[in-house]
Order: structure tokens, then C-alpha cells, then sequence
């Protein structure tokens, strides 16, 4: 039965049927329920045999694979990269390589074609390692357009030798196989992806750190927000299998067919990103011009400042920048950014901002912009900035986060990003009705990876509480309006002067006394610290 397959896990099939490599991974809907055997995917990438990850179930949805006949990719990292081998419909055996004085750039877009990959991207002998097995005989001459490298003509005369380090090594491109549509612009949409037929990608509680991926991919900035578009009736999805993407294999590796009304839509931001950090909200800026669209520029100091950032780190979704330094995250030699960003720090895209007409031609070495945006995080409804109901802002929104599980060390990342101490206490607050919620996966922080990064939206009704190690009494900043600092510093001192000087002047009057010249130069000198009686007591020893 299907599920949760994708072409990673049916590589391990081809490879236990002698074929080639995986090309497509489907499903096959009959009309009743029947017995069948429901294979464990994570027990097969394991390296268990299939039949010892195996269980009998009943089901309707059968799965089918596609195996290339008389071509694989082996020893690369991923199915699209490898040596090339080359099994003949004669021998029905493996282990032919192909000597690289036989095969050449329209060669390659055949066998490319034929595994499902994108064009040829590198083709060099001995790049996944030399072999001594058995080398094809005979020169390749494809026109191009054939579907499988067998279907081609070749030389008639077979070839004896061939030098060391010549074998075939190819890597495709990926196939232009993910996109985002439906949406404003072209790095934001309904994620789809093509594995044959082009589907979309059903949300199965994505976050940010995943969608991060496609961004990349899709050569747009990072990843700003993940949602779902839900729809009447079911349809054929494709399901990503996030681990598979942790491990470095590519979105159409790790894809499995399915069914769902919950399609997935996400946001990345068009023309800039953060690069080298240690979360989404920090690294060193990166700038794509809206008219070259072609690379991605560093951008120097002297171009940058304290508004540019706070547009940038608002674009991405982040908090007030906290950290704005030359090359903080690493020197680079890509190219630079050539005008100076002149924002207000109100635009809500850094290419809304205005920049100056002339162009920079040159950067001191050290001086790339690297940046560090704050992660939208407090506690609230406690004694103490320190200590509350712990809420999160994604997308927009300032919303609380659902308990689930949490401890002392993961809330323990919260506390520092407040500059809160260490977590001394996880609790709970319960309410009577469900409301939006943001769920953090804790491994997901466990790993090092930003909240922001690790929340998907939800609805509960139990919020988590924390406390960390600052003094609950410690008192919280200033919040006062300007015009009550200004009473409390200039008019209040004022006042007590005036009540002062009154007293002096009620003092004199009361002896019968107007005060002369002397008096005036003693006002003059009149200190409203010292007492009434101190005061009459000096004049009397004069």
C-alpha cells in the first residue's frame, strides 16, 4: 500500500530488483479495500529488507514505481549525480562504465532525461571515484532527443582500452520541478511540485526552517511565512517527507503521493535574505535587483544603516535589529551592492527605499554588512517581564504558543533571547475556549534553530507559562508618556522653589519687615535646603 513513500525509499527497491534508478513513485486508487502489505519507509532508509519491514493491512491505494531499464547514477549524492553505468539488454548485467572518450554533452541530456533529472550540469571522468569494473564498449552518438541512452546509435567498433581516471561521472541539474503559483509574485503561492505531473504540496504542519528549503531552491530570499488554503473536496497531493529534506536530499527525492484537502501556501521574500547565520534572522544581508534578477549582492557598510536595517529585519519578518556589523557572519567575495540605501525606516521592502544617484565602486575588505534582527518573543500577564503566558509574532500576528511538551531546556532558549537568565518554571494556563495558537516543534529548537523557525499555526485552549531567573520584583522599563517625566523632573522642583521662597518672604512679613537691599542680596544667596530657624538664627548674631 502507499504511504509516505517517495523515490529515496523506492531507490532501495530498484536497487533489490537490479534495476536502475528510482523515476516515479505513484499510486494506483482501486474501487474496494483489499489485503495488502503495508512496508514501513523509515525501517527501509534504515537498511532493513523490505520484508523485514513489512506488516499485513487492508487498503485501497496500491503503490506503483517506475526503475530506469539500462541506466543508473551510482556513488553521487543524490539520484541525480553519480558515475554513470550501463546495463545492455543482452547481458542483463550491471557494472559497465563508460569511458568519457565516449560520451559526450548530448549523450548526458539523454541519460539526464531518462532518470527524470534536469540538463547535464557537470560531466567529468572520475568525479564519483575510479572503478575497475567492466567499461562499455562501444562510443555513444545520440542526436538528443532520444528517451533512453539504448535507443541511441553508436560506434561499430568496440572500444579495448580505456585511461584511468576516465569514467563517466554526470551530474544533473534538478529538474525545474517546484514552484509557487497562484500568488502575487513569483516567490509567493501554492507550492507545487512535479514528479510527472505537477501537484501540490499538501501542508502537513510545515514551518519555517522547511519552507526555507524551497526558497532556496527556487533562488528567492528566505522563507517569511507558511499557511494553508483548504479546499472542498480531496485531491492528489504530494506529500514532503521533511527528514529526507534535513538530509540533504532535494523536494522531488523526498515526495510521496497522496490525497488531502489541506493544500500548502508559502511566502519568501523577493530581493533580499540573510545568509550564513544562525537563524533566519541573521547572516549577512544579500540584495536582488528587482531588473537584473540574475545574482544576489553583499551590500558594504557605509551603504547601511540603522533605518535600512529596520526595514530589511520588518521584511523578513523578524524583529528591531540588534546587531549591525561588517563582515559578522564571514567575508565574501560575491559582488557588491553599488548605491546607498537611503530608507526613512518606514517602507516595508528594502527596494522601496530611495538610494543615492552615483555608484560605489569599491568596499573595503571586512566591510559586508552582516546583520542581526531580534526573534518577536515575550512573556506576558506575570509579575515581571521575566515571568508569563509566552507568546510568539509570525506572520503578523502576536498569538500565545500551545503547551506541548516543553522543559526547562527549551525554554531555557526562550530565557536567553529575552536576556531573562536561566528557566527556572514551565507551566500552564488553561481557558474555556479554543483560540489561535502557535505550536513550536521542540525538537526543531532542540536542534539551534530560531522559535519563528519552529512554529506552525494551530487552535488550543492551554497556553504555556514560563519563569525564568530574573527577580520577579525586578521592575519592569520605564513605559510612562514623555509629559509625565517632564512633571516629574522640571515641574515638581519648581514647585517646591516657589513654596520655599513664599515661606521666606511670609517669614519676614510676619516681624514687621520689608525686606531692603540686604535682604535682597540674602534671596540671593537664599538656600531653600537650609530651615526657617537656621535662617532667623544667623540674622539675630548679626
Amino acid at each position: 500500500m502507499v504511504y509516505n513513500w517517495n523515490l529515496k525509499v523506492a531507490a532501495v527497491v530498484c536497487r533489490e530488483l537490479d534495476c536502475g534508478s528510482a523515476v516515479s513513485v505513484e499510486q494506483r486508487q482501486e474501487s474496494s479495500f483489499r489485503p495488502v502489505w503495508w512496508i514501513y519507509s523509515h525501517c527501509v532508509q534504515s537498511g532493513s529488507a523490505l520484508r523485514e519491514c513489512a506488516t499485513s493491512d487492508t487498503s485501497s491505494s496500491i503503490l506503483n514505481l517506475t526503475c530506469s531499464d539500462s541506466v543508473r547514477l551510482v556513488g553521487g549524492t543524490r539520484l541525480c549525480s553519480g558515475r554513470l553505468e550501463v546495463k545492455s539488454n543482452q547481458s542483463n548485467q550491471w557494472g559497465s562504465s563508460v569511458c568519457e572518450a565516449d560520451f559526450d554533452l548530448q549523450d548526458a541530456e539523454v541519460v539526464c532525461r531518462e532518470l527524470g533529472c534536469g540538463a547535464p550540469s557537470v560531466l567529468q571522468g572520475a568525479l564519483y571515484g575510479e572503478v575497475e569494473a567492466p567499461m562499455w564498449t562501444k562510443e555513444f552518438q545520440c542526436g538528443g532527443h532520444e528517451s533512453a541512452l539504448l535507443d541511441c546509435r553508436s560506434s561499430g567498433s568496440d572500444r579495448n582500452t580505456c585511461s584511468p581516471g576516465k569514467a563517466v561521472g554526470l551530474t544533473c541539474s534538478e529538474p525545474d520541478a517546484v514552484r509557487l503559483v497562484g500568488g502575487d509574485r513569483r516567490c509567493a503561492g501554492t507550492l507545487e511540485l512535479k514528479q510527472g505531473h505537477w501537484r501540490p504540496v499538501m501542508d502537513s504542519d510545515w514551518i519555517l526552517k522547511e519552507a526555507a528549503v524551497v526558497c532556496r531552491e527556487l533562488d528567492c530570499g528566505s522563507a517569511v511565512s507558511v499557511g494553508r488554503r483548504q479546499e472542498s473536496s480531496e485531491r492528489p497531493v504530494w506529500r514532503i517527507d521533511y527528514e529526507c529534506v534535513q538530509s540533504g536530499s532535494d523536494l522531488r527525492e523526498c515526495a510521496g503521493s497522496h490525497t488531502s484537502t489541506s493544500i500548502l501556501n508559502l511566502t519568501c521574500s523577493d530581493s533580499v535574505r540573510l545568509v550564513g547565520g544562525t537563524s533566519l534572522c541573521s547572516g549577512r544581508l544579500e540584495v536582488k535587483s528587482n531588473q537584473s534578477n540574475q545574482w544576489w549582492s553583499s551590500v558594504c557598510e557605509a551603504d547601511f544603516d540603522l533605518q535600512n536595517a529596520e526595514v530589511v529585519c520588518r521584511e523578513l519578518g523578524c524583529g528591531a535589529p540588534s546587531v549591525l556589523q561588517g563582515a559578522l557572519y564571514g567575508e565574501v567575495e560575491a559582488p557588491m551592492w553599488t548605491k546607498e540605501f537611503q530608507c526613512g525606516g518606514h517602507e516595508s521592502a528594502l527596494l522601496d527605499c530611495r538610494s543615492s544617484g552615483s555608484d560605489r565602486n569599491t568596499c573595503s575588505p571586512g566591510k559586508a554588512v552582516g546583520l542581526t534582527c531580534s526573534e518577536p518573543v515575550r512573556l506576558v500577564g506575570g509579575d515581571s517581564r521575566c515571568a508569563g503566558t509566552l507568546e510568539l509574532k509570525h506572520q503578523g500576528h502576536w498569538r500565545p504558543v500551545m503547551v506541548s511538551d516543553w522543559n526547562l531546556k527549551e525554554a531555557a532558549v526562550v530565557c536567553r533571547e529575552l536576556d531573562c537568565g536561566s528557566a527556572v518554571s514551565v507551566g500552564r494556563r488553561e481557558e474555556s475556549s479554543y483560540r489561535p495558537v502557535w505550536r513550536i516543534d521542540s525538537d526543531c529548537v532542540q536542534s539551534g534553530s530560531a522559535l519563528r523557525e519552529c512554529a506552525a499555526s494551530d487552535s488550543y485552549n492551554s497556553f504555556l507559562n514560563l519563569t525564568c531567573s530574573a527577580p520577579p520584583s525586578a521592575p519592569a522599563p520605564s513605559s510612562a508618556p514623555p509629559s509625565d517625566l517632564i512633571i516629574r523632573a522640571v515641574v515638581l522642583p519648581l514647585t517646591l522653589l516657589l513654596v520655599n521662597v513664599a515661606l521666606y518672604f511670609y517669614c519676614k512679613a510676619s516681624r514687621g519687615q520689608k525686606p531692603g537691599r540686604r535682604e535682597n542680596m540674602e534671596l540671593d544667596d537664599y538656600n531653600p535646603g537650609v530651615p526657617a530657624a537656621e535662617e532667623e538664627g544667623a540674622q539675630g548674631a548679626e
